[in-house]
């Protein structure tokens, strides 16, 4: 009996936390209404919403390895007095091509080529260097390495768009790699609920390339005049660029020469948000990193007087006359509105995306559509759980009253569990309830038989109940885990759907595990309990 008191003081426990989870204590209807809606997440196909299919442009990476590692040999090549006629490298314009991007050298001289080759082998070892004639060669990545960064460019690329869909408050949004042949840098994006998709959109396909360069001339009005004053070649180790209007002063733009090499990059920064200037106008503010404040610090410091150009997506943003030494903090002004400020502040925090985004396609799911698959969804279920309650009473009598119980407490564990895990409910989901209903009711069809097999053979009612939970747990488990296993794969190579089904099957498959076994044994002990040596069981025939 002790024993007993436990039992039925752990599963009231199970029960009221996970009533708590879905409900919490609710002080009228209103709020428990709310708080049901709040803490049980519906999925895109059930809510309502948009699915979005993007591209990563996986050549934008490529390239940008490409132009790094050129910049970085001019360096190494100038160090050691070797010259060169050019370098360059290909422009692959699909993802297809991106691996087989190569850099072109000409002009090497024949008698600097073993210092040359020696010079490929230690600075680039992901390279494969190939002579074209006596001066020129050409490099190739290698297909390992290749792979790698394309590994590498999808999975940055993901955690970018997942951390800028987070920053917008879409809890129940989901990003996930689309598997397949055909898929390649395809990313699902499944945002529930969202009632501004074009801003959505803005937001995940901006670059956010932040950089911070010393300005060495300028502004021009045109690109002709920054020329003329250089006598047409831009002086070493700088580049152009153009600034772009503040908003409300349109025509007012200009061209600056700045250096090649920024002081400050979008990966030194600790924190952004928006911010007013003290006429009222929107901006931009942001806090560097630690590491890098000390040498902003300097840089300031040394040049005081000077423009500093503030560069988003290589488009100059502002460039202001540094006025003393700034070290952690800075600001981007030309921001239209309020939003515009906060959602440069938000793809900031998220860091930039290795490679551009295209958008492949859109689907937009209307509400209606999600609330008549959750009425006939809940049908369903309803109607398919009353059957088999019928069923059960009218072949295992009384027992099936404890079957009964155990159905409807699996289904308080796995929307209580839901609801912790702050996981998504979506129409497959349902069908995984469903589903659900026949492997609980299995696993006692499994349970009362073995018992009613024990008492058969002549044993006392609880030595056959305790016989027949004991046989038939492994079994139980056996099933279990296979189906978890399945569920796996689903979850990690389905369509945000489909892995809502695998997590609804998997939490209500260890939710039956518990209430088929403990709860529905600590029933039957219940019972007998008290019923002395003769004690009979209903359980049919």
């Amino acid at each position: 009996m002790q024993n007993l008191k436990w039992k039925a003081v752990l599963i009231v426990s199970v029960v009221l936390i996970c009533v708590y989870g879905m409900i919490g204590l609710p002080k009228s209807k209103d709020e428990l209404i709310a708080n049901w809606k709040n803490n049980i997440r519906l999925g895109l196909d059930l809510k309502g919403g948009t699915l979005l299919v993007l591209q990563v442009q996986v050549q934008d990476a490529f390239k940008a390895e490409a132009v790094q590692q050129i910049e970085r040999l001019k360096d190494e090549l100038g160090k050691q007095s070797i010259n060169y006629g050019s370098m360059d490298h290909s422009d692959p314009k699909t993802i297809a091509d991106a691996d087989k991007i190569q850099i072109d050298i000409k002009g090497i001289p024949s008698d600097k080529t073993s210092a040359f080759r020696t010079l490929i082998s230690e600075s680039m070892p992901s390279w494969v260097l190939t002579p074209v004639n006596s001066t020129d060669y050409r490099l190739n990545m290698k297909p390992t390495e290749a792979l790698a960064l394309t590994k590498d460019t999808l999975a940055r690329s993901r955690t970018t768009i997942e951390s800028r869909i987070n920053g917008l408050g879409l809890a129940e949004s989901s990003v996930q790699e689309r598997g397949g042949a055909n898929a390649d840098g395809e990313i699902l994006v499944s945002l529930p609920g969202l009632d501004d998709p074009a801003r959505v959109k803005a937001i995940l396909q901006t670059a956010a390339m932040l950089e911070l360069y010393e300005v060495k001339d300028g502004p021009f009005p045109r690109q002709q005049d920054a020329l003329a004053k250089t006598g047409g070649v831009l002086p070493l180790n700088t580049k152009l660029l153009r600034s772009q209007p503040r908003a409300g002063d349109q025509g007012n733009e200009g061209w600056y020469i700045v250096t090649r090499t920024p002081v400050i990059t979008g990966r030194d920064l600790r924190d952004s948000k928006p911010a007013q200037d003290e006429f009222g106008k929107w901006e931009t503010s942001f806090v560097l990193a630690q590491d890098a404040k000390g040498r902003f610090g300097k840089f300031t410091e040394a040049n005081v007087g000077q423009r500093l150009a503030i560069v988003l997506d290589s488009q100059i943003r502002s460039a202001p006359v540094i006025q003393s030494r700034i070290e952690e903090s800075g600001r981007i002004t030309g921001a239209g509105s309020q939003q515009d400020a906060s959602d440069l502040a938000l793809v900031l925090r998220a860091g930039s995306l290795p490679a551009g985004v295209i958008y492949l396609q859109e689907q937009t799911v209307g509400p209606s559509l999600g609330a008549d698959s959750i009425q006939q969804g809940l049908i369903s279920g309803l109607v398919g759980l009353v059957v088999v309650i019928v069923i059960m009473l009218i072949y295992y009598h009384m027992s099936g009253v404890n079957a009964t119980i155990a159905l409807i407490l699996n289904a308080i564990i796995l929307i209580g569990a839901l609801a912790y895990l702050k996981a998504v409910l979506t129409l497959p989901g349902i069908a995984g309830v469903i589903l659900l209903i026949g492997m609980a009711v299995d696993s006692n069809v499994l349970i009362f038989e073995r018992i009613r097999e024990e008492m058969r053979t002549g044993k006392a009612v609880l030595a056959a109940i305790d016989t027949g939970f004991s046989k038939a747990f492994l079994t139980i488990i056996d099933t279990h885990v296979a189906t978890v296993v399945s569920c796996g794969f689903l979850f990690m190579f389905g369509t945000p759907a489909v892995r809502g089904f695998a997590v609804t099957l998997v939490i209500g498959l260890v939710a039956n595990v518990f209430t088929s076994v403990f709860v529905s044994r600590a029933l039957f002990q219940m019972e007998m309990a008290g019923k002395g040596p003769n004690a009979t069981l209903s359980i049919g025939v």
